[in-house]
């Protein structure tokens, strides 16, 4: 090929033109050795003007395909990004100058391949390296000519989504910002007779309403405008559109719509009825986002009448939904790998408000049928009781129509009782006998869709069912759900299997002792659908096996329990190798049987305890020589496994003593703690925290390693990064601290110097870190008083008012022996923070140990003596009841 030359003297050679044209025609066809031919252009791009061969291909090569012009202009894209920089200045220019006449090609495939690569190459060089950009943007819109207007607007609808700031800059030269001078030229495309103009011109603007430049603000009412006059507009594209800013303006900047909100509602409400699933859709995101702004709920209420009944007939299936076909597979289909959703294993968080798991559905097809369904839920929430005169009749009358043909009717009246389950309870709570008892023959329906919706809805009610447990009517109907769920997990379908699965988990949660007089029942259901079912619903099982154990704890630990429970899980164990992801879900059943066993899981403790050795090693090495560990990095099995062992600690206690002697955990355990992956160190330091509880002597040998790597995970940076991975790492240090003592005094003040900015600006962090670096600074203050108690006065205000806000507990008492024995190592320092300390005591309901309430008491009749009339102005400035509260310490 020729050395790169001058932009306007480039040309390329024949031969080269050719061989690229052939591989790019070779890439397009079906078939092809996509390997071998992604190999030789890449051989070909070691060329320093080989992207300048793409670029002609894309934009002079008339006598090309189309498809293969197209295909040039992609890969000229995806080369862009990590090479541009490295080309010379005159291949630079050449790629610039020949893309722009083509913002106005004949052929809109070319146009919109165009536009993509000047939207890469924008990025690269923003607007004041490629000055020429904006005028041949300007000179298109100006145009009059169909094809140049369409080119150019596709070229900024795709910079304005992909980075809409770099418009709104001062940019030298110019007298106006780029958004400025397009601004006024989108808003007039509106009124456009071409459909596709007025689509893009609307789309380009909506991608400022989150960064709202002064010029969009400005034309605020021009804009809203605009939107009325789109509302109508014959193309479904448009008025999806159209519902998108709605929606967006309503979430970001609702003030601009209060004076238009009844025209804009009725618009919202036409919309939702429209023909085009799309644009009812978007139409239908509006009532959530309506509930969920800072919008007036009451500029709803006398809509809700017109609103609900659109929502519960968009809540039915849609003929084309996908469900229908997977509604017919029964356990005989064998599962498809793309039926296999991603799965998202939580690490271990010690703590109060550990995240909640995110829904299942959030990897599904959202369509018109869940969104209306979320809509119905977030307006129960809001408006309560309130939706239920629009709603029951509508639903009678779904369940009236017991005819075949109407069974989507009925199956979306069953989900629309599930959606408002939670917040209109208190209007339903006197019609829950009626409700269940109509809801647990639809558990047999013959449509395979009613009967797992009808789990769902079940489900929802299951809280509120076993606080009627007392009664022997709500007991009979609580055995009713409990068979008939059971039943369902052993249906043919898998549909319903796995919705009954579903369900029975969230029943376990709530019902907790109610399920043990029924616990082998329950087992020999599980089990018996264990041999059943196939990869993806065993997933769930798994879910509800752990659940279970959860839910009843120790109460598993019978034999007769065991010899249901156990050996299918142990046969399958066996089964699966080392690669396979299907053991993520097993690991995390055994992590909850083993919890709730206790020491009766030492019986399969010790292969379980070499497999998951075996796991970490064998990523671990993965991770550098995938060739020599013989399987694929997955970081999942390490977390998995750290979180295995962590369950087995807590479960064994002083019985896995013997296992962590024996293996090489520890230096494994190092390396974890030390992970570029957030989520590994996460379960490495629960698990770091878990064996200092009860074999902390095998830690000892690294024990300033282990203390250092976790001290690092306190730094603020590192905090503000993975706030989880510093909750358990500060947890973890606390632990270590009370078996250790005096051996933490080498690292003692670097982690107090971490967890005071974390007590002192508390804002926006997790509560769970609070208090964990309260109680470990009370921890360290009990075992190394000496080292800590010179510094009180950086911290001891702040720390008394995270104390406070703890709950009574052992950790909490921990907490106050460390802050008694830093008063009593320097009383003076403290007693400047004195009405904090009074009121971290007075926080206490009770405590507990002995020992400590005399602590305490001593503390504060040290304070009384030695202030003597100024304990008495200390009394004056707390509370009346704070001060009442401290008479139970005798002061």
């Amino acid at each position: 090929m020729a050395a790169a030359a001058a932009a306007d003297t480039w040309q390329p050679q024949e031969q080269g033109l050719r061989e690229i044209c052939a591989l790019l025609e070779q890439q397009i066809t079906p078939g092809s050795d996509q390997a071998r031919i992604w190999q030789q252009l890449q051989q070909l791009s070691q060329f320093p003007d080989f992207n300048n061969y793409l670029v002609f291909i894309l934009s002079r090569a008339q006598d090309a395909r189309i498809e293969v012009r197209q295909a040039a202009g992609l890969l000229l894209k995806n080369n862009l990004r990590p090479t541009f920089s490295s080309l010379s200045p005159p291949n630079q220019q050449y790629i610039k100058t020949q893309i722009l006449p083509c913002l106005g090609a004949s052929d809109r495939a070319i146009r919109s391949t165009v536009g993509t690569v000047v939207s890469v190459l924008f990025q690269l060089v923003r607007v004041a390296g490629w000055p020429e950009l904006l005028q041949a943007l300007l000179q298109c819109l100006e145009s009059n000519d169909l094809n140049h207007m369409e080119g150019a607007l596709d070229a900024i609808y795709k910079i304005c989504e992909d980075v809409p700031e770099d418009l709104d800059v001062d940019v030298p030269g110019l007298t106006e910002r780029p958004i400025n001078v397009f601004l006024p030229r989108l808003l007039q495309f509106f009124q456009s007779p071409h459909a596709n103009l007025r689509k893009l011109a609307l789309g380009c603007i909506n991608q400022y309403i989150v960064v709202m430049p002064s010029a969009l603000y400005m034309s605020m009412d021009q804009y809203l405008q605009g939107l009325f006059l789109l509302a109508q507009d014959p193309t479904p594209d448009v008025r999806k559109l159209v519902c998108s800013a709605w929606v967006q303006l309503v979430e970001v900047r609702p003030s601009f719509l209060e004076p238009h909100l009844r025209n804009i509602i009725e618009i919202i409400l036409r919309a939702n009825k429209d023909q085009d699933d799309e644009v009812a859709l978007e139409a239908c995101e509006f009532w959530s986002a309506y509930c969920d702004g800072n919008m007036p709920p009451d500029g709803l209420r006398e809509y809700l009448p017109r609103i609900i009944p659109i929502l519960l007939s968009n809540m039915v299936y849609a003929d084309d939904d996908e469900a229908l076909d997977d509604a017919q597979e029964d356990e005989s289909f064998p599962d498809r790998d793309q039926d296999l959703k991603p799965r998202f294993h939580s690490s271990r968080f010690h703590g109060s408000e550990a995240g909640e798991d995110d829904d299942d559905d959030a990897v599904n097809m959202w369509n018109l049928r869940k969104c209306s369904a979320a809509g119905l839920d977030v307006l129960s929430t809001v408006f309560h009781d309130a939706i239920l005169p629009s709603l029951m009749p509508l639903i009678q009358q779904n369940l009236s129509r017991m005819d075949d043909a109407s069974w989507k009717d009925r199956e979306a009246a069953v989900l629309a009782i599930g959606a408002v389950a939670e917040g209109c309870i208190n209007g339903l709570y006197h019609l829950l006998p009626e409700i269940v008892t109509f809801l647990i023959p639809l558990l047999d329906d013959k449509f395979p869709l009613i009967r797992s919706i009808t789990c769902w809805t079940l489900s929802r009610f299951s809280r509120f069912i076993i606080q009627s447990t007392e009664h022997p009517k709500g007991q009979e109907q609580f055995e009713k759900i409990l068979m008939g769920l059971l039943r369902r997990i052993l249906d043919t379908n898998k549909r319903v299997q796995e919705a009954a699965c579903s369900a029975f988990a969230t029943l376990e949660e709530d019902a907790a002792e109610e399920l043990v007089p029924r616990l082998e029942v329950i087992l020999q259901h599980l089990l018996h659908a264990y041999g059943k079912y196939q990869r993806k619903n065993l997933r769930i099982l798994y879910d509800a096996i752990g659940t279970l154990a959860d839910a009843v704890g120790a109460e598993l630990n019978q034999p007769k329990y065991l010899e249901i429970l156990m050996p299918p899980l142990i046969s399958k164990w066996q089964q699966l190798s080392n690669a396979d992801k299907d053991l993520f879900p097993l690991l995390e059943c055994f992590t909850s049987i083993a919890q709730a066993l206790g020491p009766g899981f030492s019986q399969f403790a010790e292969p379980v305890f070499q497999r998951c050795i075996g796991l970490i090693q064998s990523q671990q090495l993965a991770k550098v020589d995938q060739a020599a560990a013989g399987v694929l990095y997955d970081k999942e099995f390490i977390v998995c496994s750290l979180d295995l062992l962590s369950g087995l600690t807590e479960g064994l206690g002083g019985g896995i003593e013997s296992l962590v002697a024996k293996s090489n955990l520890t230096d494994l355990l190092l390396q974890s703690c030390m992970d570029e992956a957030a989520d590994i160190r996460q379960s490495a330091l629960a698990l770091l925290g878990d064996l200092a509880r009860v074999c902390p002597v095998h830690l000892r040998p690294r024990l300033l390693d282990f203390l250092n790597v976790a001290a690092k995970q306190l730094s603020p940076i590192a905090v503000k990064e993975a706030v989880s991975v510093a909750n358990n790492a500060c947890w973890a240090i606390g632990e270590i601290a009370i078996k250790v003592g005096q051996e933490m005094s080498p690292v003692v003040l670097t982690v107090i110097s971490c967890l005071i900015p974390i007590l002192k600006s508390p804002e926006g962090l997790h509560k769970s870190l609070l208090e964990n670096s309260a109680i470990t600074l009370g921890r360290l203050g009990w075992v190394c008083p000496d080292v800590v108690a010179p510094h009180l006065n950086h911290f001891m205000q702040p720390w008394c008012d995270v104390l406070c806000a703890i709950r009574d507990d052992f950790e909490k008492e921990d907490a106050f022996r460390g802050l008694c024995a830093l008063v009593r190592a320097n009383p003076q320092l403290a007693a400047a923070s004195l009405p904090y300390i009074c009121r971290a005591c007075a926080s206490w309901h009770e405590i507990r140990s002995q020992d400590l309430h005399a602590e305490v008491c001593q503390v504060l009749a040290a304070y009384k003596q030695m202030l003597g009339t100024g304990w008495e102005q200390c009394m004056a400035t707390l509370e009346p009841q704070i001060a009442q509260k401290l008479t139970i310490y005798g002061v």
